[in-house]
């Protein structure tokens, strides 16, 4: 690959940030610390694991970790596809992880982990283990059962062996994991899971005392030349039903408070760690973490996706954390330390909080981010977040479309050479992301734009025209060889979608709008004369964020869907929870199983999904969030015209993001992406694969 990282002077009130800081035995060379995050990557794909964390590195992530790592078979989270550990046949893939992370001068942990009751062992078989005897924490029929002494030797003896591996893997730090409710460490601290009444049981001391233990153990075996970090969550958000970070897990901190060689701290579940931008702002955890540097003396770590460099500083200078610690914000720009570290502010391409990574790990695939579409995409297509090979020879491209595929493209292509024009029929930049983004909670979803935008106005060989429509004929007489649509698409209004499969004609009439109407028009196209229902078989996060739009302007709505929950698609994203209970605490009435029956002026007729039963219901008016059609007839006037593309000087004429299919907004980036990559190629490469037999 070709192209060049430039380079301006640093803030010098960022120089805290680039200090050394010494961790045990060993040091890392700045504060930024990528901590623990899966890629959906994993034991399956070691060769895209361990170059997705070699780019880590050399983005200057001074501490770069693995996800999660299971110590043996009894911590089997299949399909879920994080490191293993279980013998010494799995150190070779993690070895090439530390390397590639050594490579550019950054240290390399391991978070080691036993799943406990977080585990069904679909893959060993095995019988999960607990500290008392309990359902597993999944919908599997399974329970766990009460380890007695002989298996808390075995499970230290089994964390040793692991340390010990991971030690021979090359690992500079290993750790000992205590948090998101899904770690036998953290299940032995908490009184709901621990119902013992043995030294290891019952009182905070005797809940402690394995977590003391195999810190302990962790030490004596590695801690001459590796580091031994805890990662512990201080607060589950549960009230007294959980642990608190000015109750129990405060005294856990001041009890260890010496004994590891870091902390890293955060909130516990997951949902609650990886909070999105809709229920969350920058910093979010440090209400809850900041007491842990005032009671012990090692090196903090914390995290609250931060991307601020300003932020990053204040709480360094405050003495609240040793480290910045990022898992998302490392994820959408893995260059961010050397943006700061090089002067190169603006060039940060800020995570905007969507949780589309954690939807990778969820739906157990390699991950993808809405802000960086190479991520996932380093080993298997060789992409590289800053760096992409100049186009030979490039002649010019005109992008129609200037939403998230069209800016990408655009973007992407004028690194690589080429000139761009860009156009776009609207007067604003950024098609469903400026929309989107105006919508409740969305806000920092504008970044997909801003950043994009921003980098195009820096450059001389792109073009940039708002209020453009341009039509097949005008396309034709401007004569550029290459040109790609990228329209987008448009919400339907007939209701076809996953339920009804074809339009329904009963929708047909003035009272049935669509997100498009709301976010064009806005809200006061809606009708005060009855309730606003509102249809979500799309089954993420539109229906739920119109639900909050339209109580706002003080109508009573109801959401109806054929699902069991309100957007269960959301639960990748970590969010389903706190959606459907900010709809209950709004007054939206919730009516699930539910198909549209028909329609008439002032009422709904609904269906239930299962014995077909039909209701009625009041209805002012109705919002359908089904599924969405591309907008491509620019593209099809075009192809009428192909026969003439040659006496044009027309070679090429493509469709990209959701133009082709709509998706989400991370799949536009990506085809926008994607578009440019493969610019210029007579036959595009195949990807790399890992995941084929091998005999």
């Amino acid at each position: 690959m070709e192209g060049a990282l430039a380079h301006m002077t640093r803030d010098p009130r960022y120089d805290v940030l680039f200090e050394p800081v010494k961790i045990g035995p060993v040091t890392a060379p700045n504060r930024f610390y990528q901590v623990p995050h899966c890629t959906g990557m994993g034991y399956r794909y070691p060769k895209s694991e361990a170059r997705l964390r070699g780019i880590k590195a050399e983005g200057g992530w001074g501490v770069v970790s693995t996800q999660e790592t299971e110590i043996h078979p009894t911590s089997d989270i299949t399909p879920a596809n994080e490191a293993r550990l279980w013998d010494d046949r799995d150190i070779p893939a993690l070895r090439a992880v530390t390397d590639a992370v050594h490579e550019h001068g950054s240290i390399a942990a391991v978070q080691l982990v036993h799943n406990g009751l977080h585990t069904a062992n679909r893959y060993s078989r095995a019988i999960p283990l607990a500290p008392s005897n309990t359902v597993i924490d999944s919908d599997d029929p399974v329970q766990a059962r009460a380890m007695d002494k002989a298996d808390i030797k075995a499970f230290r003896r089994w964390h040793v062996e692991a340390a010990l591996r991971a030690k021979r893997a090359g690992f500079d730090i290993v750790y000992a994991y205590a948090g998101h409710d899904m770690t036998l460490l953290h299940h032995f601290l908490l009184a709901r899971h621990n119902h013992r009444s043995d030294e290891y049981g019952g009182s905070l001391e005797n809940r402690m005392r394995l977590f003391r233990e195999v810190i302990e153990d962790t030490k004596e075996a590695v801690g001459d030349t590796c580091a031994v970090a805890v990662r512990m969550a201080v607060d589950e958000l549960l009230g007294k039903e959980g642990m608190q970070y000015d109750a129990e897990a405060h005294d856990v901190i001041e009890a260890l408070a010496e004994l590891p060689d870091l902390w890293d701290v955060n909130l516990s579940g997951w949902s609650n760690d990886s909070q999105t931008s809709r229920f969350s702002n920058e910093g979010f955890q440090e209400h809850y973490t900041s007491f842990v540097k005032s009671v012990t003396t090692k090196p903090v770590v914390g995290v609250g996706r931060y991307t601020s460099p300003d932020t990053m500083v204040r709480l360094i200078n405050k003495g609240q954390l040793d480290f910045i610690g990022a898992a998302r914000p490392s994820i959408a720009d893995p260059f961010l330390p050397k943006k700061i570290e090089n002067g190169r502010i603006e060039d940060i391409r800020e995570c905007i909080g969507c949780n589309i990574c954690t939807a990778g790990d969820n739906t157990c695939v390699p991950m993808r981010c809405t802000q960086n579409p190479t991520i996932g995409e380093e080993w298997r297509r060789d992409w590289h977040p800053e760096i992409i090979t100049k186009l030979d020879k490039p002649k010019p491209y005109l992008i129609v479309g200037g939403g998230p595929a069209g800016l990408e493209a655009a973007r992407a292509l004028t690194q690589r050479g080429a000139e761009v024009v860009l156009a776009d029929k609207a007067d604003v930049w950024g098609g469903r992301v400026t929309a989107e983004s105006n919508l409740p909670g969305l806000n920092a979803w504008g970044r997909v734009r801003d950043w994009r935008v921003w980098q195009l106005q820096q450059v001389a060989n792109a073009q940039m025209y708002l209020n453009s429509h341009l039509s097949a004929q005008d396309i034709m007489d401007y004569a550029i060889p290459n040109v790609v649509i990228a329209t987008g698409a448009k919400w339907r209004k007939n209701g076809q979608g996953r339920v009804h499969r074809t339009p329904l004609p009963f929708l047909n009439n003035d009272h049935v709008f669509t997100p498009d109407d709301l976010m064009i028009k806005g809200v006061n196209v809606i009708s005060s004369n009855g309730p606003v229902i509102i249809y979500d078989d799309d089954r993420f996060y539109m229906a739920s964020v119109l639900a909050e739009l339209v109580v706002s302007a003080g109508h009573e709505v109801v959401f109806v869907t054929p699902a069991p929950i309100v957007a269960p698609w959301s639960e990748n994203t970590l969010e389903q929870t706190r959606i459907q209970t900010r709809l209950i605490e709004l007054g939206v009435e919730i009516m699930p199983m539910k198909h549209l029956a028909g329609m008439s002026e002032g009422r709904l007729s609904v269906s239930c999904a299962y014995s077909g039963q039909v209701q009625e219901m009041a209805c002012g008016s109705l919002i359908t969030v089904t599924s969405r059609t591309p907008e491509d007839k620019l593209c099809a006037e075009l192809t009428v015209l192909r026969s003439d593309w040659a006496d044009a000087g027309i070679k090429s004429v493509k469709r990209i993001g959701d133009c082709i299919a709509p998706g989400i907004i991370a799949a536009a980036v990506q085809s926008g992406h994607l578009y440019a990559q493969e610019a210029g190629f007579d036959a595009v490469p195949e990807p790399k694969r890992e995941d084929y037999g091998r005999i």
